[in-house]
């Protein structure tokens, strides 16, 4: 196999010259979070003897760390996954008919686990033979050109295909067969796309601001870095096996706004741009990270990078997640759990050794994110940064569509705009660059009479993973039945601020229920016939932006026929929301 190289393109950083000592103090920069000074935990030096190696090119497991180790482990013991696409595997798979795949374990696994290494996973318990496919989309810029594409793919499987927009900025196109697979790969890398590392034990979708670049308040331009660290992470779209075997799934951002579009908190590593000594850089957030048994936000590093060094770092905290990482009981195996064992200064520690110099300046206290900042609405039109340009913000209801949807989208894109659509984790889209004078053209397209710049105000936080129509490790739906009970309980209350209501079909919390004011996480539960039915613990007090905080479970099982009351009372209770009743009567 051939040495593993990659050339990057140079991104264009921000002017020294903005950040002066004035401009800082104008922004109220406040230092960071500082870790107490606890003596670092007793760790012994053969736990600090990375775990895999590297052999034929890939990165395996060492002999003498394979026992107690996970099921998925195993599987990727058995066949290196980074095979099906880097050596052509796929190409042969996908000849084989499904019903004679599954009689051998060695090519069920290949469909059940080691496709994900390729975005592709197997809709077994309830498409069984069908794939959802999960792309890589930086920073969630997608062109015209692309989304067509997709629209193309999930068109010809009619019923079974459409597409949801993910709370990573991303793509998932729903439908897909085996044997097309090839050649949906090969469309892919024509129009600049990849599904490559984008499931499993990889790093996911790097986010970034979804108005980087047209909004007058950014404080840097996030898309150079999102790149960068995408080109990094599959190799250019080739493959990059030295990140490609963690312990588990990592996932990464880089913040551009005050408004933190980005919920660094709730990331594996959160790049938080500061400056320290006239130079623009980011300070390091490390370990947020949600799971069915733990939920935990990020907590600085006590690290500085320059701007050039946004690689470099993360290639080094990927190296000492991936050499140190926990493999055995996959509730444990994210970051946050090796940050734990080694404390904050032993894991710094190992991160420094893996930097291309060994080293890591501390962090900086001239933090560049405003700390009192009212988060703004992006869905409507607003002006740009560029003079008579705008951008709008489209509400895409629980991020659902369909192939003509799409192709909708992308005219928009292309008569109004620049070509470019901008994907946000709120399962939203942006069309920016639009000339002032084409907006009331614009807004007088039929298509916005479904996704509205100007939606119902408790439809605008409305978030909702796949649920059980698709996914298998749902208990509930969550897509349209999050709609049809928002839209019942608008009918009973009037509010005059949105509230970001959530939902997950189960607690791998895809939705991210945690951040939102109300979260509803999918379970089973008996009504009051005793009667098994789908319900729901119901989350209050998420918060995003500098304030974050993770709410907590405020009312558990509750059926999901008796849960508009229980809104309508949490909405008025906390909220400021008004009855109905009471507002025609008071008028």
């Amino acid at each position: 196999m051939a040495s593993f190289s990659i050339k990057f393109l140079a991104p264009s950083l921000p002017n020294p010259t903005r950040f002066s000592k004035s401009t800082i103090v104008k922004l109220n920069a406040t230092p960071p979070q500082t870790v107490a000074a606890v003596g670092p935990p007793e760790v012994a030096a053969e736990r600090l003897e990375p775990r895999v190696e590297e052999k034929d090119g890939y990165w395996i497991l060492k002999e003498q760390f394979r026992q107690g180790i996970n099921p998925q482990e195993k599987v990727k013991i058995e066949k290196e996954p980074m095979k099906l696409f880097m050596e052509n595997g796929i190409e042969e798979l996908a000849k084989i008919p499904i019903e004679e795949i599954d009689q051998s374990k060695l090519t069920k696994d290949d469909i059940d686990v080691r496709l994900k290494w390729l975005g592709l996973f197997h809709r077994r318990k309830n498409q069984y033979g069908r794939f959802m496919m999960r792309l890589k989309l930086p920073n969630g810029v997608t062109t015209s050109a692309q989304t067509r594409y997709l629209a193309s793919v999930i068109r010809k499987y009619g019923e079974e295909g459409c597409a949801d927009i993910t709370t990573r900025q991303n793509w998932q196109i729903r439908g897909v067969v085996l044997p097309d697979v090839p050649e949906i790969l090969k469309g892919l890398e024509e129009v600049g796309l990849t599904s490559l590392q984008s499931g499993m034990d990889n790093v996911r979708n790097p986010v970034g601001n979804p108005l980087a670049g047209i909004d007058p308040e950014e404080i840097v331009d996030t898309r150079p870095y999102t790149n960068l660290l995408s080109q990094f992470i599959t190799g250019n779209s080739r493959g990059n096996p030295a990140v490609s075997n963690l312990p588990r799934k990592w996932n990464p951002c880089v913040v551009g706004s005050h408004d933190l579009y980005e919920h660094p908190h709730i990331n594996d590593l959160a790049y938080m741009p500061a400056i320290k000594d006239g130079r623009f850089g980011f300070n390091l957030l490390v370990g947020g990270f949600f799971s069915a048994k733990r939920c935990d936000e990020a907590i600085p590093l006590d690290a500085w990078v320059p701007a050039d060094d946004v690689v470099p770092v993360c290639k080094a905290i990927l190296e000492a997640f991936r050499d140190l990482g926990f493999r055995g009981n996959r509730q444990k195996c994210r970051m946050m759990w090796l940050i734990d064992e080694l404390g904050v200064e032993g894991f710094r520690a190992e991160v420094e050794k893996r930097m291309p110099q060994q080293e890591l300046e501390r962090s900086s206290p001239e933090d560049l994110v405003q700390k009192q900042w009212e988060r703004r609405d992006y869905l409507g039109v607003h002006p740009q940064k560029q003079e008579s340009y705008s951008f709008i913000g489209l509400h895409i209801p629980v991020g659902r569509v369909q192939a003509d949807d799409m192709d909708d989208l992308a005219r928009l894109a292309d008569e109004y705009g620049s070509g470019e659509l901008r994907l946000t984790v709120e399962q939203n889209i942006i069309i920016p660059n639009i000339e002032n004078s084409k907006i009331e053209a614009l807004l007088k397209e039929p298509i916005l009479s479904k996704f509205s710049p100007d939606p119902p105000i408790l439809m605008k936080g409305l978030v909702a993973c796949t649920g059980n129509q698709f996914c298998g490790q749902a208990i509930i739906e969550t897509k349209a039945r999050s709609l049809k009970i928002t839209e019942e309980v608008q009918r009973q209350v009037s509010l005059t601020r949105p509230v970001r209501m959530h939902w997950t079909g189960c607690p791998n919390t895809c939705a991210q229920v945690q951040v939102a004011d109300i979260g509803f996480m999918g379970c089973l539960t008996r009504d009051k016939d005793k009667k098994t039915v789908e319900g729901a613990d119901v989350f209050l007090g998420g918060r995003i932006g500098s304030d974050s905080h993770l709410g907590e479970v405020y009312k558990k099982a509750v059926p999901c026929d008796e849960l508009v009351p229980l809104i309508v009372d949490l909405l008025v209770n906390n909220f400021g929301a008004v009855p109905r009743e009471r507002e025609e009567t008071e008028d």
